[in-house]
């Protein structure tokens, strides 16, 4: 796209941020009531048909905290990154905010796993020049400040550079071939049988934690960043034990570039209803999906609501 083409995508999405997503009572606000029935394959709710799928590189560090726009995403990756930090991938299709971040820069792990969706838009701060070369490849449409600087603004309550935000809808319309949402392997539905009572889960990468309490007034989980609380609740939290190794890339410090390997297999548990499920997941290739089973291989289904994939290191 040129450059005039951004700048009026832009202006046109910029104009319209006071139009939003109106939810209803069934559905809790996210998203909007599908007229002939269509449910979406991300978080198994009511959604409208033909959405397209945006991914955010979201900062998790200390400093980026309150994030803005997490509560609407369809869908959260947690990765592991240099020195045992962590970095969020936000998917958004049956809600959009009107701001979200902080962002920041995008690994090479990330586009193995944005191949599932298609052809998503994709919003991130920067990366590596070798990433930088492999996205201008991949099949996303890549949308940095550089290339839409409209779409992004600092903020002065927080250091840069965890104070960059986006205006997603700005992305979008700037990207209007990107991929509309369709399967990824997920499965709604009743709980299956076999789960043991879960209150409270932790995960520990070496210099982040994720706290998952369950809420039963709520029916979802509470999430606590290095025991920070926040105001995001997922219905599903999937726990997904994966190789991760050391990419030929390294930060300015000299720590090596995790990459994490999101094809192939593996075990799970899965944090859903107050239980807990052991699992397993399955992906042949990086176009497509990952299947989630139960130890006797039936489908293992998801609660209706946001999901939240945690990549744990083997």
């Amino acid at each position: 796209m040129t450059r005039s083409a951004h700048a009026l995508a832009v202006a046109a999405a910029l104009a319209a941020l006071a139009v939003g997503c109106t939810g209803t009572e069934e559905n809790g606000g996210r998203g909007t009531e599908s007229p002939d029935g269509h449910r979406s394959p991300f978080t198994g709710e009511p959604a409208e048909a033909g959405r397209p799928v945006l991914a955010i590189k979201v900062d998790n560090a200390p400093e980026a905290r309150p994030h803005t726009g997490l509560d609407a995403a369809d869908l959260i990756y947690v990765e592991p990154i240099e020195a045992g930090f962590s970095r969020l991938v936000a998917i958004y299709s049956s809600d959009v905010p009107d701001l979200a971040g902080p962002v920041r820069s995008a690994r090479e792990s990330d586009l193995d796993l944005l191949r599932q969706f298609g052809e998503p838009a994709l919003a991130f701060s920067g990366a590596q020049r070798a990433v930088l070369d492999a996205i201008a490849d991949a099949p996303v449409f890549d949308e940095p400040p550089d290339a839409l600087p409209d779409a992004y603004e600092r903020h002065d309550d927080r250091e840069a550079p965890h104070n960059l935000f986006v205006h997603p809808r700005a992305v979008l319309d700037a990207a209007p071939d990107a991929s509309d949402a369709r399967d990824i392997g997920f499965r709604f539905g009743a709980a299956p049988g076999g789960g043991a009572p879960e209150t409270e889960r932790s995960v520990s990468y070496p210099n982040a934690e994720f706290t998952f309490t369950w809420s039963p007034d709520e029916k979802r989980w509470r999430v606590a960043l290095d025991g920070d609380e926040t105001d995001v609740t997922p219905a599903t939290v999937v726990l997904q034990e994966v190789e991760v190794t050391e990419s030929d890339l390294h930060d300015v410090n000299g720590n090596f570039t995790p990459f994490t390997e999101t094809v192939g297999s593996g075990d799970a548990t899965v944090l859903r209803g107050g239980q807990a499920f052991e699992a397993e997941w399955d992906r042949d290739h990086k176009d497509e999906g990952t299947d989630f089973t139960t130890p006797d291989g039936e489908p293992m289904t998801f609660a209706e609501g946001q999901v939240w994939v945690v990549f744990v290191p083997r």
